[in-house]
């Protein structure tokens, strides 16, 4: 075969070489590949029923893109609702971006909804960095950021009567969150991350990743190809304060240069170890924060949202009701 041909199809130009399987693929047989790999995933674990009403987060970025298009095949456009938070940081949140992933989505038949975290806790994640800050808090960017738009998601899909979320994670943040589990002992947060575990509380809807076993530099490809207009901008954080995750990226990355595979093999092998574990996850209804009556953890008075704002001198607004608009 001709080194510059496809190795599945064996007719069209090879555009991309995948690493872990060591095949160079046409853009066509790429992108089928991604696909397909996303709906095995699916239908493995069965995420989806033909009922449900899925509100999917949405940031914008290579791996929203991705999701869209998978789940409006396998799932009909109109129990489907795209959810996209501006965290509210200079230079990374523009307005042109928003425009563009509407604009996608709504060619799909899905309409999507824009809020803030801003409009939920009263502050931009800049603003609520900068005083937590100038207060010695500790806490990373990322933990302000990733806290919230969970809460913000899972809030908004409660209130639009949806039955489930789903959420762009791909393979590196899977890989990178069971390492973080592991080092900090969390056996139960591990378990978590099974695709058949119950959710923590009645108050949180069960969470779904289709794309959990595709890469990033996959989803990276694949927006290439496509040309689709999604944002690109690091967020400023990132190389301001490098975090635990962002460390545990690197090593992950050097290792996948060298075993190619790695990390869908490590990923592969604790979905298969923790199945049973988690499929037998004895779930005892989280109790509700004495500030938000949002769920918190056991033995504790607050939530961690809750806490973290405080330790930063703020009172957050928790509207009732989410601001947005479609």
């Amino acid at each position: 075969m001709i080194a510059n041909t496809c190795s599945n199809c064996g007719r069209r130009r090879a555009i991309v070489y995948q690493d872990h399987t060591r095949r160079r693929l046409c853009g066509e047989c790429f992108l089928e590949d991604l696909r397909s790999r996303a709906l095995m995933e699916v239908r493995r674990w069965r995420m989806v029923s033909p009922g449900d009403v899925i509100a999917m987060g949405l940031s914008g970025g290579k791996d929203s893109f991705l999701l869209l298009d998978v789940m409006v095949e396998i799932h009909e456009p109109s129990k489907l609702v795209g959810v996209s938070i501006i965290e509210g940081i200079p230079g990374y949140n523009r307005g042109d971006h928003v425009a563009a992933l509407k604009k996608y989505a709504s060619s799909l038949g899905v309409d999507v909804i824009v809020t803030s975290i801003r409009d939920y806790v009263g502050l931009t994640l800049y603003e609520i960095v900068s005083k937590s800050r100038s207060r010695g808090a500790t806490h990373s960017p990322c933990t302000y950021c990733g806290i919230s738009r969970r809460r913000i998601l899972n809030a908004i899909a409660r209130e639009i009567g949806a039955s489930k979320t789903a959420t762009a994670h791909n393979l590196d943040d899977e890989a990178q969150t069971a390492i973080i589990n592991m080092l900090r002992g969390d056996i139960i947060g591990l378990l978590r991350q099974h695709p058949l575990a119950p959710p923590a509380s009645s108050l949180v809807l069960p969470r779904i990743k289709p794309i959990r076993k595709i890469y990033e530099r996959e989803a990276a490809a694949y927006a290439f190809i496509r040309k689709i207009p999604m944002q690109d901008t690091e967020c400023m954080f990132i190389s301001q304060s490098p975090t635990l995750r962002s460390r545990i990226r690197e090593k992950l990355l050097e290792l996948e240069s060298r075993m190619p595979g790695s990390l869908l093999n490590l990923m592969e092998a604790l979905d298969t170890l923790l199945e049973r574990k988690a499929v037998s996850l004895k779930v005892e209804e989280l109790p509700r924060c004495s500030k938000c009556g949002e769920p918190t953890s056991h033995n504790r008075r607050i939530c961690k949202l809750c806490e973290i704002l405080e330790d930063a001198g703020i009172k957050p607004l928790y509207a009732k009701t989410a601001t947005y608009h479609v």
